[in-house]
Parts: C-alpha cells; sequence; structure tokens
C-alpha cells in the first residue's frame, strides 16, 4: 500500500489527518533553496520512524558473535598466557590465599556463622571469577560490610514469629536471590542501571557500616556476654561501656591483636618511605600481618590450653571446624522464607554491586585498563549463583584484598584459582589448627580492616568543598544507621540525592545572553606589529549571560544582537520538570522588555478580560522594540517530551497574540537529536509559518554548504580539510566559487549542511542569531509590521 492510500484510509477509518502537522509550514522551501543554490545540492532532513528505532535494536549477527565472546573474557587473553604471566599469578594468588583465610574466617562471624562459611564463599569467588572477569585485580569473597548485612538478614528473618529457618538456610536463600538478580542485569547488559546510584549514599553507607561493625566487635574483643548487637550502635556502645567491669581475659587478646596489627602496618609504612628500593618488600610483608597475627594468637591459645579431647577454655575460641565441604549440596529454598528474604534483597543487592563495581573501576584507572560494568555484574552473579551450592553465601568484590593482589604483582585473573587452592588447602588440612584461633582475636582482625572503610575528615572536607548539600546527605546518612539501622540509611541517601537531582532539574533556570566581540591575542607582539596575518587575530562574537552568573569577566561589554531579537540559552535539560519555569522566565522577560506591536481594542473597557492589566503607558514603552524573534539555545538538551512541546506552544501562541499582526520567529541552536527536531517539526518550529504570507513572502533563507565527502561518514575523522563551510543567501542570489575544494576529476561538489525543509534549526548560537537578526532587520528596513 502506497503512503498516499495509508494516509487516506487512517483519515477515513480514525479521524486522523498524517499531514496536518505541516499544515503551516510552506511548500515551496526546497524549490527556494534549489534556486538559491546553483550548483549545490539540497539536503532534506529524513525524519526518525518507530520501524527504524526498532531495527536498530535488533541485534545482528556481528553484534550476537561480539556478545557471546564478551561472555568469556579469557578467550581475549587465554591463548596468550605465558609461564611468566603463570608466575606472576602463581606468586599473587598464593599470597591472597593468606591474607583471605583469616579474613574469611572473621567475617563469617558476622554473617551469625561459623568461620568455615567464610572460606566456603572465599572459594567460590576465587575459582570461578577468573571465567567471567575483566578485571585481574579483583578478589571476590566475603566482606565485612556484606557479612553484616547477611547476619541482619538472618536475625530479622529468625526474629518472626513461628520462623524455624536456621542462619545456613537463610544465608543461602538470600545468595541465590543476589545471584539471580545479578546475574540477569548482567546478561542483559544493564549495568549502566547502577549510575542512578550516586557516590555519597554508598560513602556514608560504608562509614555507618564500619562504625556498625565495630560496636558489634568491641564486647567479643573484651569479652563481655548479654548485650544485643543487633540494636543500633549507640545502643550497643553505651551497653559495652555499662558492661566494662565483666570483661574477661579476652579483652588481652583482642586489644594486643588490635595493637599489634596497627603497629606492623605503620612500621611497614615508614619503612616504605625509608627504604623506597625494598618498597614491594614492605608492602608485601604488610599485607601478610593479618596471617601473622592470627597464628601468632592461635599459636599463644594454643600453648594456654594444650592437646587434649577435653579442654577448659580460658578465653573464647573458635572450636571445631568441620573439615573440607561438608555443606555442598543443592540449595532448596522454601516459598515462605523467599518471602521474608525478599523486602532484605533490595539493600544487600544494591550495596554488594556498588562495592564491587567501585572496586573494580578504581583498580582499573589504576593500572590502565578499562573493565565492562555489566560482565563484571555477570561474574557477581554466577559466583554468588554457585555460593550456596558449596556452602557459601554472598559474595562481592573486597577493598583490601584487591589492594593486596594488586600490589603482588597479578598477570591475569587466573591468579583466583592459586588462591582458591590455598583455601582448600585451608579447609582439608588446617582445620584441627583453626581450633584454637581466640574469638577476640578475630574480633580485633575485624575492627582493624573496617577501620581503613571509615572516610576520613580531609575527604568530608572535599565534600564541603565539591558539594556542601551533599556532605549533609552524607552525615544524614550515617546519623540514620547509628541512631535507627542501616537499611534506612541507603534507602535515606539514595532518596535524598534523588531529590536533590530533581530539585536540581527543576529549578534550572536559563539565561538571556548578549553577544560579546571578542579578539584572541597573539603570542608574538614582534608578529602583530608586523602585520602578520594569522588565526589568533581574529575577532569572533562570543554570547555571555546577562546577568553574568558565569565565570567570564563581569566587566566585559555586551549587547543585545538586534532590538527585539532576544536570546536564551537552557542551561540544563528541558523536560516536564522545568518547562513551567523557563515559559515563566521567558513570558516575563520578553513582554517587559518589548511593546505591542498593535494595542487590543475593546469597545468597553469591561469587556477587558480582568487578568489583563491592559495597555502600558506608551511613554514608559515608546523606546522599547517590537518583539521579532526568539533564539533558543538547546545544546544542553537531548530528550524532549510532550509536556515541553505544549508549553512552547502555549508561549508561542501567546507571543504571536502579543505581536499579532506579526508573527514572532523561533530560532534554534544545536538541535542534535533527530526525534527532538522531529517533535519540534510537528508541533510547528523550525521553518517560517505561512499564516503570514506577505512576511513569508519577504523572508530570505540562509544556508551553509560543504564539499560532499568522497567516502561516507567518518573516513575523513581526525583529517583538517579545507575549506571551512560557506555561506548562499537568498538576498544577494551568487553562490561563492568552489574552486578552493577540488578532487583530481575537477571541482568537487557541495550540499548544504543543515535540512532546507529546516531552516529554522541552525548548526550553532552564531547562525542561528544571524539568521534572526537578518530576518528582523529586513522587516525593519522593509517597514513590515
Amino acid at each position: 500500500m502506497s503512503k498516499n492510500a495509508r494516509t487516506k484510509l487512517t483519515k477515513a477509518v480514525l479521524g486522523i489527518d498524517t499531514n496536518a502537522r505541516y499544515a503551516h509550514q510552506p511548500k515551496d522551501l526546497e524549490e527556494r533553496a534549489r534556486a538559491v543554490l546553483g550548483s549545490a545540492t539540497a539536503y532534506i532532513e529524513e525524519e526518525p520512524t518507530v520501524a527504524e528505532w526498532l531495527r536498530e535494536l535488533v541485534p545482528t549477527r556481528a553484534g550476537v558473535a561480539h556478545y557471546l565472546r564478551t561472555l568469556f573474557p579469557p578467550l581475549f587473553w587465554i591463548p596468550r598466557y605465558n609461564c611468566r604471566w603463570l608466575l606472576g599469578d602463581a606468586v599473587a594468588g598464593i599470597t591472597i590465599g593468606l591474607v583471605v583465610v583469616p579474613q574469611a574466617m572473621a567475617y563469617a562471624v558476622l554473617a551469625n556463622l561459623t568461620p568455615a562459611y567464610g572460606l566456603y564463599t572465599s572459594f567460590t569467588g576465587a575459582v570461578l571469577y577468573w571465567v567471567f572477569g575483566s578485571s585481574k585485580d579483583i578478589v571476590i569473597g566475603t566482606t565485612a560490610v556484606g557479612s553484616l548485612l547477611v547476619g541482619q538478614v538472618v536475625n530479622r528473618v529468625q526474629e518472626q514469629p513461628g520462623t524455624d529457618f536456621d542462619a545456613q538456610e537463610i544465608a543461602h536463600t538470600l545468595g541465590l536471590l543476589c545471584g539471580g538478580i545479578f546475574f540477569f542485569f548482567g546478561l542483559f547488559r544493564l549495568g549502566w542501571i547502577i549510575e542512578f546510584i550516586p557516590y555519597i549514599p554508598i560513602s556514608a553507607f560504608v562509614t555507618a557500616a564500619s562504625v556498625t561493625i565495630i560496636s558489634t566487635q568491641i564486647p567479643t574483643t573484651l569479652g563481655i556476654t548479654g548485650i544485643n548487637g543487633q540494636a543500633p550502635p549507640y545502643r550497643v556502645l553505651i551497653d559495652t561501656a555499662r558492661l566494662l567491669p565483666t570483661a574477661k581475659l579476652d579483652a588481652a587478646i583482642g586489644l594486643s591483636s588490635i595493637v599489634l596489627l596497627f603497629a606492623i602496618r605503620e612500621f611497614c609504612s615508614h619503612m616504605e618511605s625509608r627504604q623506597p628500593a625494598h618498597k614491594r618488600a614492605w608492602k608485601f610483608a604488610s599485607s601478610l600481618r593479618l596471617t601473622f597475627t592470627i597464628l601468632l594468637f592461635t599459636l599463644i591459645s594454643f600453648l594456654v590450653h594444650g592437646r587434649g579431647p577435653q579442654i577448659s577454655p580460658k578465653f573464647r575460641i573458635v572450636g571445631h571446624i568441620e573439615r573440607g565441604f561438608q555443606k555442598i549440596g543443592v540449595p532448596r529454598p522454601k516459598m515462605s522464607l523467599i518471602q521474608m528474604v525478599l523486602p532484605e534483597l533490595p539493600a544487600v543487592a544494591i550495596i554488594l554491586i556498588i562495592e564491587h563495581i567501585a572496586i573494580a573501576k578504581a583498580m582499573g584507572r589504576l593500572y590502565n585498563y578499562s573493565i565492562n560494568p555489566s560482565q563484571e555484574i555477570v561474574a557477581l552473579g554466577g559466583a554468588n549463583l554457585l555460593s550456596p551450592f558449596m556452602g557459601g553465601y554472598v559474595c562481592t568484590g573486597s577493598f583490601g584484598a584487591s589492594a593486596v593482589l594488586s600490589n603482588a604483582g597479578v598477570r591475569t585473573p587466573l591468579a583466583g584459582v592459586f588462591s582458591a587452592l590455598v583455601l582448600v588447602l585451608a579447609l582439608y588440612a588446617l582445620t584441627g589448627v583453626f581450633f584454637y584461633i581466640p574469638k577476640a582475636a578475630l574480633s580485633g582482625l575485624i575492627i582493624h580492616a573496617v577501620c581503613n572503610l571509615i572516610t576520613p575528615p580531609k575527604s568530608l572536607y572535599k565534600y564541603w568543598q565539591l558539594s556542601p548539600l551533599e556532605l549533609l546527605i552524607w552525615v544524614a546518612c550515617v546519623a540514620m544507621a547509628i541512631f535507627m539501622s542501616l537499611d534506612y540509611s541507603i534507602y535515606l541517601g539514595i532518596g535524598l540525592s534523588i531529590a536533590l537531582l530533581l530539585v536540581g532539574i527543576a529549578r534550572a533556570k536559563g539565561g538571556f545572553v548578549g553577544v560579546a566581540r571578542s579578539q584572541r591575542v597573539p603570542r608574538e607582539a614582534e608578529d602583530a606589529a608586523a602585520g602578520i596575518a594569522t588565526t589568533s587575530m581574529a575577532t569572533k562574537d562570543v554570547f555571555l549571560q546577562f546577568d553574568r552568573r558565569d565565570s567570564s569577566n563581569p566587566a566585559i561589554l555586551l549587547e543585545s544582537p538586534y532590538p527585539g531579537v532576544f536570546v536564551y540559552r537552557v542551561h540544563d535539560s528541558y523536560t516536564y520538570i522545568n518547562q513551567a519555569l523557563h515559559v515563566d522566565i521567558l513570558q516575563s522577560h520578553l513582554m517587559e522588555n518589548t511593546k505591542r506591536t498593535s494595542d487590543e481594542e475593546y469597545e468597553h473597557e469591561s469587556d477587558r478580560p480582568w487578568n489583563d492589566p491592559g495597555p502600558r503607558d506608551k511613554l514608559l514603552s515608546q523606546h522599547l522594540p517590537y518583539l521579532r524573534a526568539l533564539v533558543l539555545d538547546f545544546a544542553a538538551v537531548n530528550n524532549i517530551d510532550i509536556t515541553t512541546i505544549q508549553g512552547l506552544i502555549d508561549l508561542r501562541n501567546l507571543l504571536d497574540r502579543y505581536a499579532a499582526p506579526d508573527t514572532v520567529e523561533w530560532h534554534f541552536a544545536n538541535v542534535q537529536n533527530r526525534w527532538t527536531r522531529k517533535a519540534l517539526a510537528t508541533a510547528g518550529f523550525g521553518y517560517p509559518t505561512c499564516q503570514n504570507p506577505e512576511a513569508l513572502a519577504k523572508w530570505k533563507p540562509l544556508y551553509s554548504i560543504a564539499p560532499i565527502s568522497d567516502t561516507p561518514f567518518s573516513a575523513h575523522l581526525g583529517h583538517h580539510r579545507r575549506p571551512f563551510a560557506s555561506t548562499i543567501d537568498e538576498e544577494n542570489q551568487t553562490p561563492p566559487s568552489f574552486s578552493q575544494s577540488t578532487t583530481p576529476g575537477g571541482t568537487r561538489e557541495h550540499t548544504t549542511i543543515s535540512a532546507v525543509d529546516r531552516p529554522f534549526f541552525h548548526l550553532d548560537l552564531y547562525d542561528a542569531v544571524d539568521a534572526a537578526v537578518r530576518d528582523a532587520r529586513c522587516k525593519d528596513t522593509d517597514g513590515s509590521i
């Protein structure tokens, strides 16, 4: 069916005239352009269609093949694997394995699980990440914050009446749900969604979680019992202070382990600066301080308690740990348990994914490689899906372990396999040693590790310098976590950040701009004195805000482009959220700085509408110009919606009544999005209206032309091509010479840069203002109204 037939059928059946939107568009725009351009060709803009948009969504064969390859990043580097890489990965993997073992055991305690579950979890992340991961420096395993969240979910589910689920079952269900969500987001390449979550709420949450972890571990470090660790941190600290007289021998173990850990770290840091040649060795020694401390206090515990089937502990120890992967199996979560866990899922998922992507991006920036956020989410999803089958719980990237891995000289993600071997060795050969680990020493290790996660004062001062309001959000989030709960903290932070974003968009004012004549000063005064022509001596028009709220020199002289021509710059997005503000600013400014073309006459004054104050005093308005044109700079605008279009239409109608019998010209600069151009053209913008035939006959279009490329699209990117675009106008009817741009066969053909059927959509603000001023000057010269 032809296009005309479809149009007639649509009109007959549905009553929709698809050509009605072009009712006010002049029919001869293309003919007038061809008459002026001469040998240059006229470009007609092709509007985007829904079918075209749908075709862009259909993956190509090459795109599918690329997608499948990117699902398995090792395909890109495994063929080049060599012995030197193997040696580096082995050293780094074994090193990180020694670091992860005590960390994993300690963090499992935060999740209300036995230390063995931390080893199961870290093994899963280590053995699987290299298959899907895109970073060589990431260590997926247990983390303090993730384990704390699991522990809180376990407690909340178990506190519900009639609940008989154990901590292992709850942790496995949470891991499966998180893994499924991550895997879905990663496979469908939805990693961009995490960009909606800003940095400040996450920073506040990590700090608040660190404070919460420290408050819950202090009683264990001191050997104090009878404290509700699930209470808000301020309550836990108060109860701990009240029960200090009941501290036991565990306090000696816990406090001395904390002191020893910090002492080793500071000593190694001092030696790094004293001995730069051995900096890597001292970093390596510092990274093993956790392992050394745990082994030392395990030895002390063994010497104190001795060997035997029955011992009387002098302080609390870890006790029996099952050998090997005793909890391996297929998890079977119950629907009732899933329903209980689901409300807790958003906070846990958000924190795990943000923590992981933040580490991956930081490592990529540090070592000059890029990561794929969506692929990282696939790796995270795979690890969390597999973890419950191995007996573990949720896992994510670890800040501390990743830093140790990168400093150990890792070469590829395959280093995780070597750290997994260390974890297997620990599970099968060292469980007897783990029996004697003091719980106070594990708590001391946790406190030492999370102290590094607290945001330092210098960072808070930087937040204050960058954005004071975001610092207030940070403080509110931390306060909420300390006095309420961590879940409320992350929700509050995200909610306040989104509210701040929306308020900023809603109140983002535009500004009217004026013209300043600028000239670049030559670098060599002698060249200027000698009269040597350089581009630096050229003058050009620059457009600056009249209210001088930009960073330009306020002493610069600004002038209006032309009486009755106004230029308005949109500083931010232009959407339904802020369109009313822009319309109000435009309407009030235009009417205050112009006069009516003709006064509205009423037979009786009482016929005047109640909201019309009547004509202004002619003595006060006689010096004001008539409203001729409005130029909108849409450089900051990408998408536009129906509400915004309707606001522009209403304003246009109001201004046309104000300027009647003349019509106000609307010029748009820097409208790049094709759908935005289509929406504006559908609403009657982008071309002169044919409602005023006399004015339309006198209108003289302006066209910019440029040479046609021999090859399409981006073949000439990066090459400077001369000459620059030429300009043809209908007034002189004389196309410029094209002899400057030639090919081996003769003169190169030229074409218009912009569509001739959208002459009021301009390439840049200079062209838009130039066209508006020329048309306004023409009206004044011809004596048009």
